[in-house]
């Protein structure tokens, strides 16, 4: 690592890190003002979710997702998500956005409105794939917020990278090969975000009404259910985990693997879901009955990733192009900040990256693949708890040696980085961290419980407080007015964008579908 971390310190290479692309991706339910999920649809004054750049809906109607181009500057990013915050509460009348990832007070299945998106084949697409989750799943887990942080290397590096390894092979597989040695060792050691940033220890009791093993404790009056040591239930069992995908084996190793693995998943039935229909008679409950409808079914803490052409299929995508970027999604809502993270989070992730792209990373058989597992369930139920023992080598290791182990080798990429940009902000951001190692009292988690005792308040009552704290903080902002006007501008263009979608459809949903799933079969096989 130390000799690839060299090459980037000289001052024409600063600029390699200067470069490094970064998008967010953020999730708030939209709720009324008593904190219920909002029942109204997609609101007109935001546009077409299915065309709109920046703005648009994930599994509900109610469930709005923020997006912000690829920029190299973690303090554009972060201003562009507050100005999509600002409009978007230009737009909500008396409605909120619920400040963290665990959702509010929720009713039934059938309460949780399903996103539309219009009549085109691609819209009803998504629509019935979301149909095909709630069926599976439960509407009510579909309704868990998160970030989306989305990282990929310049050009301009790779091109320097593939050089001094001697330029093996095709430059395109080369990038692809690093972004999965990449993906390998965050999951290796992704436990650690967990841990320092995770802050859903608790949820409202609503969210497991019919649930009985959920394995939580009740919270002061039982209003609220807890772990005491608990960190991100939103990436265990309770969240976007699947009985059903455990058996699946997702390698990483290369390329070929990882689609292959993908692609039978999503062409192979699965007798659970043989009972919901996929078009018999014009009904469709989901896509097929398959393990997976699509990609994005399979729950992943990160995922590569390439942008897709329209009608394309993202594994069609990835085997023509090669990854383009990867996307990490185990980061939290944070209910502390207005945007639900800040900038010295997003330090600490660009420097745990590089250092996962940078640090050697062996392949990983099925015995390493159940340690990660093993580990992000100890530290997502368990993270706080004293003297935690991870898996590690065949042996054991405490979260608190073997993190600060880490938080060290993260030092000297801290300092390139402070490097590259000037000050010591990505140093700050590492010691802020290893606070958090010695003293977990300091985490997301620890605050979250610690300010609902000390409130006495049950965990909606929490969340609800700071969503109409950081509801007034956007209410009063001011956007500058050509803002204001290209918000506006971006909104009428995208409803039109939408219509236009509409009337130019030529061919029946079935055909549309049948013309998608015939990519995975003629998937080149490994």
């Amino acid at each position: 690592m130390l000799q690839q971390l060299e090459s980037l310190r000289g001052p024409h290479q600063q600029q390699l890190l200067r470069d490094i692309g970064r998008g967010i991706e953020k999730e708030s339910l939209r709720i009324t003002p008593e904190g219920l999920l909002a029942q109204t649809p997609h609101p007109p004054g935001l546009g077409s979710a299915l065309t709109h750049d920046s703005i648009t809906t994930d599994y509900s109607e109610a469930l709005l997702e923020f997006i912000t181009p690829v920029s190299t500057s973690i303090e554009a990013s972060l201003a562009t998500l507050e100005d999509i915050h600002t409009y978007v509460y230009s737009q909500l009348a008396d409605e909120l956005l619920w400040c963290t990832s665990m959702p509010c007070q929720l009713g039934n299945d059938e309460d949780i409105p399903v996103a539309r998106y219009g009549s085109s084949n691609v819209a009803k697409m998504k629509t019935v794939y979301r149909y095909g989750l709630g069926y599976r799943y439960g509407r009510v887990m579909q309704t868990i917020a998160g970030i989306h942080y989305n990282f990929s290397m310049p050009r301009a590096y790779w091109d320097q990278a593939w050089a001094g390894a001697g330029k093996p092979g095709e430059l395109q597989d080369y990038i692809s090969e690093r972004y999965l040695g990449l993906i390998r060792n965050f999951r290796r050691y992704s436990w650690l975000l967990i841990y320092l940033f995770g802050a859903s220890p608790a949820v409202c009791g609503s969210f497991l009404r019919n649930r009985d093993n959920h394995g939580l404790q009740p919270f002061g009056d039982g209003h609220s259910l807890y772990l005491p040591h608990g960190t991100a239930l939103r990436m265990g069992d309770l969240g976007y985990n699947s009985e059903a995908q455990k058996g699946l084996r997702i390698c990483y190793n290369s390329l070929p693997n990882y689609v292959e693995t993908l692609r039978s998943a999503i062409m192979q039935p699965h007798p659970a879901y043989a009972s919901y229909s996929s078009g018999e008679d014009g009904n469709y409950q989901q896509l097929n009955d398959s393990l997976l409808q699509i990609e994005n079914e399979f729950y992943s803490p990160i995922r590569p990733k390439r942008v897709t052409r329209s009608g394309e299929t993202p594994l069609h995508a990835l085997t023509e192009r090669g990854i383009e970027y990867i996307e990490v999604r185990c980061v939290d809502v944070s209910p502390f900040s207005p945007l639900g993270l800040d900038a010295v989070e997003i330090r600490f992730l660009d420097t745990f990256l590089l250092y996962c792209l940078l640090e050697q990373s062996p392949p990983c058989d099925e015995q390493e693949q159940d340690c990660m597992a093993a580990n992000m369930a100890a530290v997502v139920n368990r993270g706080r708890e004293p003297g935690l023992q991870l898996r590690c080598h065949g042996g054991g290791r405490t979260l608190s040696d073997w993190a600060g182990d880490l938080l060290a080798d993260l030092g000297p990429i801290a300092e390139a980085l402070d490097a590259a940009h000037g000050g010591g902000a990505y140093s700050e951001s590492l010691r802020e961290q290893a606070a958090k190692v010695a003293d977990a009292e300091l985490t997301p988690s620890a605050r979250v419980l610690r300010e609902m005792r000390e409130q006495g308040q049950p965990f909606f009552r929490f969340a609800m407080a700071y969503s109409e704290r950081w509801a007034g903080h956007f209410r009063q902002q001011t956007l500058a007015p050509d803002t204001a006007a290209r918000f506006a501008r971006q909104a009428k263009e995208s409803l039109q964008a939408q219509r236009e979608l509409e009337a130019a459809e030529e061919i029946s949903f079935e055909q549309y579908l049948a013309n998608f799933y015939h990519q995975y079969q003629t998937l080149p096989r490994p």
